[in-house]
Order: structure tokens, then C-alpha cells, then sequence
């Protein structure tokens, strides 16, 4: 007897190894793979699904193998994965149909009635487990559903034959077998759900690839230029394992690296027409049989900006047919990314122009106010001191001319230096006594902006000595501090009013004040933090941070 249920048994795993193996032959068809992997099926796919688990069913009553009037058969097993991989449609209609029709071919059988309800029974318990339990206990339950479902057939046997004699034949002969058999539900559940966690898997794989590349391209894309966009090209080229990758606009190739890239390198190359096409229609265009240059096979993928196709990515391969799902998918995804890359590299040009503007238009408001100061200054000596005026005028023209030379480049902070004790000059013949100044002043080289210490010194003269009634001194400290150079400027005067020093920060002062109002200004767009004004016992303290940029380029 044993034998016989052993001989039986691997019967039924025949029988459900033909199952998944059909099923394995469907999961690798690209028809059944788009059904499986979707939540929500049409009707007609859900009835394309019905029919194939209604035949799984049906087939093994006719190729069970017959026991006393019974048949050993895998019916149950299909029933219960079609329900709990594709639910109540499949589930119960497949339970119902083929235990109607294991009922209707053999009516007065001794398992015929038995069969029927647990076949409708095993249709239920799948679509319970479809709709209440987690998708990673699907194997398991259904395993469990199954021997529930086989064992109650064996009572239901026993209960409904008329024969008891033969019923226990029936049940002893079939029992384990058909018990035993039901676990190959798990396999055949987990075999569908890893083609949705392979779907999964693959798309996690793009997408990292994607986020990968595009990491790897954004400080070139930063830049925006053709040795930047040629350096995007190798990376890309080199992650894809491509043989060419171009990038171009909507008429002309921008950058390319790969094969034949020597013909690329000085002259200007229009796009071809297939290019024009995926910028025209904004859609992806494969060839997996060309046959241009060497190339076999060819990506091209729009590049939107705005909601409009600005340009393309091209991915060339010698090889035919090397542009798969995998590559397309991933190559879409980077697209995306590569867009909005452009979209904020371009967003930073115009953020970056913008400030370029404002800090010249900050610039010139500085120079006016300077040169009145100075001539001012150097008019009431030119009677009283004309050798001192004409030493006067020699520092002015100095600083003027190196200013208007200079324009809105950054230069050498001792060079600013210099631009002050052009000043200071000035501003000593004109105060006498009442103004020291004193220089504290590190040997760094750290580039800043034209005028961005002077303003400051002219502050606390102006502002700070000058209503003084005794003399005063001005203290003008540059001092290295680890990557970063601290600029000082503290004067000994009168000291700031300290409802001046928000309105300072707020841009909201007059024109009397436009010179400290507007160095903090740029500051701030240079540096990302204005100026520290402090108001002292004795006078004013300002200071601010500048990178140190001799130490950045080393």
C-alpha cells in the first residue's frame, strides 16, 4: 500500500510540476507579465486569467489517476492559487466550474458530491486569503487552505458513501498523497510572486543606476558648458557600458564621447533626422537594427525644460538589438532627472546674473559717494597745502584708476588695502589729529571685491570721529581665522545709534547711509552673511568673513 501511495504521490507532483511549468513558460511572455504585475485588471484580462486556471482544473480531473471511482488529481491546488494570486473572480469561478464539471461527468461516483464542495469550498478559502492576508504569507496560508480543503474531502467520503467499505479503501489509498501534494501551492505562489518582486528588484536596480548617474553628472550640468556636457557623455557612457552617448539641443549635437568622436571635436554637426523626430513628437525613438557608422543600436530620449523638448540623449551601441526593457526604462528615468538638472543649473545662470547685476548697481551707487568725499576733501587743500593737494589727487587717480580697471573682478585683499591708505591719506589731511588710523593687517591673499572695506573705513570717520569732540581712532584688522578671514573695522567715535543697526540689516536706511547699508548687501550675496555691527562703550565695531580663497585653490 505504501508503494501505491508513494507511486501516487509522485503522481500529483507531476502533475503539478506540468502546472508550473506552464506557468513559468507564461510568466516569461511579456502578455502575462504586464496581467500579473498589474492591481487592477480589465475584464477581459481577468476572464483571460479565469480560463487558464478553469483548464489547470479541468485538465487534471481527466489526467488524475482513477481509485476505486476516485481520482487523484491537482484540481484543488490550481483552484486555490488561482484565488489567492488573482482573487474572487478566479478563485470562485474556478472552484465552482470545475467541481461542477468533476460532479457532472461522474454523477453517481463515490467522491463526485464530495469534490464539488470542496472544490467551491477551496474557491472561498483562496479569495478569504486574497483579501485578508499579507501577500508574503500567501505560500504559507495557501498551503494550509489546501490540506484543510484535501482532508475535508476525505471525510466528506467517508460521511456521503453509501459504501463505507469502499470509502475507506478510497481514503486510506488517497489520502496522503493528495494532502501531502498541496504543497506545491507554495511553489507555484511563489514562483508568479517573484516575477512582481523581479519587476520590483529591476526597478529599484534603474532607478539607484539613474540617481547614481545623475549625482555623478550634477556639478558638470552646473556649469552647462560643452566640456561639462562632454564629461556628463563619459559618465554616462561608462555606466551604460555604451558604445557612443551624445547630448543635443534642437539643432545641433552639443557634446558626444565614444566611438568616432574624432568628428565631433571642431566642426558643427546638425542633428540627424531621427533626432529631429524625437524632438518634434517629445518621444523616446529605439532602433535595434541600425545600420549607421558602425552603430546597430540606438536610444534616443527627449529632454524637456518647461514642459518643451529643449534637447536629446543618445545612447549608440555597435551590437544589435542591445536596447532592452531594462535599459529603457532606466534611460527614461535618468532623462527625467536630467532634465530638471537643466531646468536648475539654468534657474542658478539667472539667480547668479541677477546678483551679478545687483552687486554692480551697489557698486556704482559706492563710487559717486566716494569720489564727492574726496574731491571735497582735496578742494579745500588745494589753496592751503597745494603739495599735499597735489599728493592728494596722485592717491585719488591711484584708486580710481585701478577701481575702473578692475571693475566688478575680484582682487587681492591687500590691493583693497592699498585703495584704503589711498583713502585714509585723504581723509588725514583733511581731519589732522582728530584722526588716527592704525593697520593690522595679515599677510593672506584672499580675493574679494573691489570697495568692500573702504565704505566701512569712511563709515566710522564720517560717522563715528567726525561728531566726536576729541580725537578718535580707527582700527582696520585683517586677521586669517582657520579657512576664513575676519575683517574689522572699530572706531573710537561716538558710537552707532542702536535703531540704526536693524534698519542696516533691513536695507531700509537713506542715502546718508548708503555705504554701510550697501557693503552689507553684497557681502550677504557674496558670502551668505552680512556684516556684525556692534555697538561698543567707546565707538563702533564692524566686522564680517570672507573665504579665504588662496588656501580653496591650493
Amino acid at each position: 500500500m505504501y508503494l501505491e501511495q508513494f507511486t501516487m504521490l509522485l503522481a500529483v507532483f507531476e502533475r503539478a510540476a506540468l502546472m508550473l511549468m506552464a506557468l513559468f513558460l507564461l510568466t516569461r511572455t511579456q502578455l502575462f507579465q504586464q496581467i500579473v504585475i498589474k492591481h487592477h485588471r480589465t475584464p477581459r484580462e481577468t476572464a483571460l486569467i479565469l480560463v487558464l486556471f478553469v483548464f489547470f482544473a479541468v485538465f487534471s480531473t481527466y489526467t488524475g489517476i482513477d481509485v476505486y471511482g476516485s481520482v487523484v488529481n491537482v484540481r484543488i491546488i490550481a483552484i486555490i492559487c488561482g484565488g489567492i494570486l488573482f482573487g474572487p473572480w478566479v478563485g470562485i469561478s474556478a472552484g465552482v466550474i470545475s467541481g461542477i464539471h468533476r460532479y457532472w461527468i461522474d454523477i453517481a461516483g463515490p467522491t463526485s458530491m464530495a469534490c464539488l464542495i470542496t472544490s467551491t469550498l477551496a474557491g472561498v478559502l483562496a479569495t478569504w486569503i486574497h483579501l485578508r492576508s499579507d501577500k508574503k504569507n500567501y505560500a504559507k496560508y495557501g498551503i494550509a487552505a489546501g490540506m484543510f480543503c484535501e482532508g475535508l474531502t476525505m471525510i466528506l467520503i467517508l460521511l456521503l458513501n453509501n459504501s463505507s467499505e469502499l470509502a475507506l479503501s478510497i481514503v486510506e489509498q488517497i489520502s496522503i498523497p493528495m494532502i501531502t501534494g498541496t504543497v506545491c501551492i507554495g511553489l507555484i505562489i511563489i514562483l508568479v510572486q517573484d516575477l512582481d518582486d523581479e519587476k520590483d528588484k529591476l526597478a529599484a536596480m534603474q532607478a539607484k543606476q539613474a540617481l547614481k548617474i545623475a549625482n555623478m553628472t550634477l556639478p558638470h550640468f552646473r556649469k552647462n558648458d560643452r566640456d561639462s556636457l562632454v564629461k556628463v557623455c563619459a559618465i554616462i557612457r561608462r555606466e551604460t557600458d555604451a558604445d557612443a552617448v551624445a547630448i543635443t539641443d534642437t539643432s545641433a549635437v552639443k557634446a558626444y564621447v565614444g566611438m568616432g568622436e574624432e568628428n565631433f571635436l571642431d566642426s558643427h554637426h546638425k542633428i540627424s533626422y531621427m533626432t529631429q523626430q524625437a524632438v518634434n513628437l517629445g518621444q523616446q525613438i529605439i532602433s535595434n537594427n541600425l545600420n549607421v557608422h558602425h552603430f546597430h543600436s540606438l536610444l534616443i530620449i527627449p529632454l524637456w525644460e518647461n514642459g518643451q523638448v529643449t534637447g536629446t540623449l543618445k545612447i549608440f551601441y555597435s551590437q544589435p538589438h542591445r536596447i532592452r526593457h531594462a535599459l529603457r526604462e532606466m534611460a527614461i528615468g535618468l532623462s527625467h532627472l536630467i532634465s530638471t538638472q537643466l531646468e536648475v543649473s539654468k534657474m542658478e545662470q539667472l539667480k547668479t546674473m541677477a546678483s551679478k547685476a545687483e552687486f554692480s548697481a551697489l557698486q556704482n551707487k559706492i563710487n559717486p559717494h566716494f569720489l564727492f568725499n574726496s574731491l571735497n576733501a582735496i578742494s579745500t587743500l588745494v589753496r592751503i597745502k597745494p603739495d599735499q593737494a597735489r599728493q592728494l589727487i596722485a592717491n585719488l587717480a591711484s584708486f580710481l584708476r585701478f577701481n575702473l580697471e578692475k571693475g566688478d573682478e575680484l582682487i587681492d585683499i591687500q590691493e583693497e588695502i592699498t585703495q584704503v591708505q589711498d583713502y585714509v591719506a585723504i581723509e588725514q589731511a583733511r581731519f589732522g589729529d582728530k584722526l588716527t588710523v592704525k593697520f593690522d593687517i595679515d599677510g593672506v591673499h584672499t580675493k574679494i571685491p573691489s570697495l568692500l572695506i573702504q565704505p566701512l573705513v569712511e563709515n566710522a570717520i564720517q560717522h563715528g570721529i567726525v561728531p566726536a569732540r576729541s580725537p578718535g581712532i580707527v582700527t582696520i584688522s585683517v586677521k586669517k581665522q582657520g579657512a576664513k578671514v575676519k575683517i574689522t573695522i572699530a572706531d573710537t567715535g561716538v558710537g552707532i545709534d542702536p535703531d540704526v543697526i536693524p534698519r542696516i540689516y533691513q536695507g531700509s536706511l537713506g542715502s546718508k547711509h548708503i555705504g554701510m547699508a550697501n557693503v552689507h548687501q553684497r557681502v550677504s550675496l557674496l558670502y551668505g552673511e552680512g556684516l556684525d555691527i556692534q555697538r561698543r562703550e567707546h565707538g563702533t565695531e564692524v566686522s564680517f568673513n570672507v573665504t579665504d580663497m588662496q588656501e580653496e585653490t591650493c
